[in-house]
């Protein structure tokens, strides 16, 4: 007993000892950005020493030695090397390693994010690193799925058709932001994601701020906004080759190279080219594409610098549409009824084929110590469409074959026997042919920030937002199928023939557009938009409360020619509409401590309406009743960072009043399969709900994080619906609506209200990393055509599993090859993702999973599967 107290004693004095001979070193690991890196590792060098950064990315390490170097690592980023002779080691600042993510960022004071516990904002931000290794073959919207109130889904299920809701507000009512740059349509407010698949393999981050935002533009977000911010000139000369194959043939080719940027020369240049195809994953919806991204760094001197930034994807993808369960049923969840064969070869009837540069300047000028000013000019250049049918001949049972395509050979053989060649547009029409619906436009806009600090706790931010916008928009043919020409009509103007067939090609549409209004048809017509904002925000900031409040006024200016409609002059051009818009918000943050802060904001929106609302029926016609939307929003939430464990908690109310809304869905109509549009206005919506999310580090190499979101979100009083077929006429009577329909009560669909998720990251080896994640939704209503009725009806639950790998391989110390690999929907969960119509379940009908079977829905992808290697030099 008394020697095994000896030895106790005996090592107690050597632990002691070794303690008070012992140095603690200090210090803060951040991202290119100065955001905190949690769980970086601080080893000292030549030893095992080590310890790993909070969630304020702080460390406190002790060594041995006054003097040496520790070695600073965090997954995805460069390790560093640190010399150490005091205590303190001040802030570290990490440099990603993934593909293009060492980067100068241009536009500082434009591209507004928000700062950990300073900003009064519910924010989720995702990283290169994270985007770089989950994205695969999936699309843009999808890597924002894992976040609090966030519905993701790929609706046609072609390569481009992927959409997001934010908090139950779809995308026109989301503001998405390239570099600050605003990139929702002009017309519509809508995103169109098969346009910008280029930004997957050039964001540096992506930021949700849900709810009212924080962005320094004159925009009013509803549900949130989307900051994307792309690379620009890199720091150091490199480059990658990256190669990529995926379920359904599908592959894609990256390269990038660098010159770098050092101080022996003020030029740097960046540049990305990317080739992607595949065959899709639901029949007939086969794409390919191209991504070009080219940055050139200039500066002028330690005040001024430049950069100039190109990037363009062009692509064409085929489309397929929501059908009935039964016929899915029937003909398998794959079923497309758009394509076919011609001869042997494959055709289809829809294909979208877009091609659109994006060009844009960016100027920050340092003035002073206190102040600075940011400036982007920039312009896009918008042609393509996408096609369908144009005249008939034939009845459905053989306008298909007995697989349920488009029997094309038939239709060809048709066109034939039509009398000489001339086929009939109007009715009853005759001889069959595609067409395309052109949606060409071009964009030219300036964003332009000044910031004064006024004191240490004062700062000040003045801009201005300004646009001009021209849409143009037709239908001509792109494949006569051996008809000679099709005769069309225009009123005041008679009959011609269309004998002119246009490329359904994203690249020669960019060049070779139809300029001939008689070889246009169905419709013709041209908007102008002018748009003007400006904008203001105080914003105080001490060590313990920071807050902002922001006002915004903007004019918008509407105008409309029509050379379809009308003959007369003074007819083509229609009234001019001005009006104006404004937003007061503002929001508070208070830190209790180190690790606990609460926030609020609250705002108040009266936006104006979209131009496509203003104009009654495509027509000249001004809708008298058009009004300004108005939007109130209270949000507060309460934050944690603990060593090991972070946490968030969110509650919002959202109230919106005088919403105009369009949703489209697939039918059978007048003969064929159609695009019926359903416009609604003087829509009343309360959005109220929780958010939860939180990280928790039991150990360094392992990371684990959830979230939570659960809305109630309910339509107020009446509204007013129009109903449009694809040649822009009304036919509310055929579709049995009444100008005014009661929907008081009824659930907002299009989004799952209800959804959590879990997520693990488990770092095996230094190189070698898996990651899972779990996606749960409930509380999924149809997008439904509101209707006398009980509501919308609900579709079932359903969550998805996700399952990924990597391994890198340090080739030499300058170059590596990085594997890759993602499962999604692992388990090949088979669900329903949205529904267009609102039919019930009632006595005797057919169901599936308790779904009226005759309703038109989406089903969402079962397992796919991508594979990727990296080599960067």
């Amino acid at each position: 007993m008394k020697n095994i107290k000896n030895i106790l004693l005996g090592a107690l004095f050597f632990i002691t000892a070794t303690i008070l001979g012992q140095t603690k070193i200090t210090g803060k690991v951040v991202d290119e950005k100065g955001d905190p890196l949690p769980g970086a590792n601080i080893v000292v060098k030549g030893t095992t020493s080590g310890a790993a950064t909070d969630f304020d990315g702080k460390f406190i390490l002790n060594v041995e030695s006054s003097s040496g170097v520790v070695l600073v690592s965090f997954v995805g980023y460069e390790s560093k090397e640190v010399s150490y002779t005091s205590s303190d080691l001040g802030t570290i600042q990490l440099i990603s390693s993934n593909l293009l993510t060492e980067v100068v960022v241009v536009g500082t004071g434009i591209v507004d994010l928000v700062k950990d516990r300073q900003t009064p904002i519910a924010v989720s931000t995702i990283k290169a690193t994270e985007i770089q290794e989950k994205s695969g073959n999936l699309e843009f919207p999808e890597i924002m799925r894992s976040t609090p109130s966030v519905y993701v889904t790929k609706q046609g299920g072609g390569f481009g058709d992927s959409r997001i809701n934010l908090r139950g507000f779809d995308q026109s009512n989301t503001a998405f932001l390239l570099n600050g740059q605003p990139i929702n349509g002009m017309e519509d407010g809508k995103m169109y994601w098969s346009n910008w698949s280029g930004v997957m393999d050039v964001a540096n981050a992506v930021q949700i701020q849900r709810g009212l935002g924080s962005s320094k533009l004159a925009i009013s977000s509803v549900g949130g906004t989307v900051n994307i911010v792309t690379k620009s000139t890199e720091k150091r000369e490199g480059g990658f080759f990256k190669g990529l194959v995926g379920n359904d043939a599908y592959y894609k080719g990256t390269v990038g190279y660098s010159t770098g940027k050092n101080e022996a020369s003020p030029w740097g240049v960046t540049a990305l080219f990317t080739h992607w195809q595949g065959d899709g994953y639901n029949d007939g919806t086969r794409g390919q594409g191209q991504n070009y991204f080219i940055s050139l760094g200039y500066r002028i001197n330690d005040a001024h610098n430049l950069n100039f930034l190109i990037t363009g994807a062009p692509q064409w993808h085929d489309n397929n549409f929501s059908k009935p369960i039964s016929t899915y049923l029937e003909k398998g969840r794959k079923f497309n009824s758009n394509w076919g064969y011609e001869n042997g070869e494959y055709k289809t009837e829809r294909r979208n084929f877009y091609h659109k540069p994006v060009a844009n300047l960016n100027w920050d000028w340092k003035i002073n110590d206190v102040s600075s000013l940011s400036t982007v000019i920039y312009a896009s250049w918008g042609r393509g469409g996408g096609t369908g049918r144009v005249g008939g001949g034939l009845d459905s049972d053989d306008h298909y074959d007995e697989n349920g395509q488009v029997n094309f050979d038939a239709l060809k053989a048709h066109n034939t026997t039509v009398s000489n060649g001339i086929g009939q547009e109007t009715f009853p029409s005759n001889g069959y042919a595609l067409r395309a619906s052109v949606n060409n436009h071009e964009w030219y806009g300036v964003v332009s920030n000044y910031n004064l600090d006024i004191d240490e706790k004062w700062s000040w931010n003045f801009g201005i937002d300004g646009r001009h916008y021209k849409g143009t928009h037709f239908r001509n043919i792109v494949d006569f199928l051996g008809l000679k020409g099709i005769t069309t009509s225009k009123p005041g103007k008679g009959t011609y023939t269309l004998t002119e067939s246009f490329e359904a090609n994203p690249w020669s549409a960019l060049f070779d557009s139809n300029n001939d209004r008689k070889q246009r048809y169905a419709w013709d017509y041209e908007e102008e938009i002018q748009y003007l904002g400006g904008f203001t925000q105080f914003e105080f900031k001490n060590e313990d409360i920071s807050a902002y409040v922001q006002g915004a006024l903007s004019t918008q200016g509407h105008q409309r020619w029509d050379y379809q409609n009308y003959s007369n002059e003074d007819e083509i051009a229609s009234e001019k509409v001005d009006n104006i818009g404004y937003n007061v918000k503002g929001g508070m943050n208070f830190k209790f401590d180190e690790r606990n802060n609460f926030f609020m904001n609250f705002g108040h929106y009266s936006r104006q309406p979209f131009h496509d609302n203003i104009y009654l029926n495509f027509r000249n016609e001004i809708d008298p009743n058009i009004i300004n939307e108005k939007i109130s929003g209270l949000e507060m939430g309460y934050g944690h960072r603990g060593n090991k464990f972070a946490a968030n908690v969110n509650l919002y109310y959202t109230v919106w009043k005088n919403r105009a809304n369009r949703n489209s869905y697939s039918t059978f109509y007048n003969g064929s399969f159609q695009v019926v549009t359903f416009l609604y206005k003087g829509i009343s919506q309360v959005h109220k709900g929780l958010e939860i999310d939180f990280t928790y580090r039991p150990i360094t190499d392992l990371e684990l994080k959830g979230y939570g979101s659960f809305g109630n979100w309910k339509y107020n009083g009446s509204t007013q619906v129009t109903a449009f077929d694809e040649e822009l006429n009304v036919v509310n009577e055929a579709f049995n609506i009444g100008k005014t329909v009661d929907v008081d009560g009824f659930d907002v669909g299009d989004a799952a209200q209800t959804t959590f998720g879990f997520g693990a990251k488990y770092n095996f080896l230094d190189n070698f990393k898996v990651d899972v994640d779990w996606n749960y939704f409930s509380n999924l209503y149809s997008d439904y055509l509101p209707v006398e009725s009980d509501g919308a009806i609900e579709l079932p639950d359903y969550d998805l599993f996700d399952l990924g790998l990597s391994y890198t391989w340090n080739v030499t110390q300058e170059s590596s090859l990085t594997f890759r690999g993602n499962v999604n929907n692992l388990f090949d969960e088979i669900y329903i993702s949205e529904s267009d119509t609102n039919i019930a379940s009632g006595n005797g009908a057919n169901t599936y999973k308790g779904i009226n079977v005759d309703n038109s829905v989406y089903f969402g992808f079962g397992r796919t599967w991508n594979f990727g290697v990296t080599y960067k030099f």
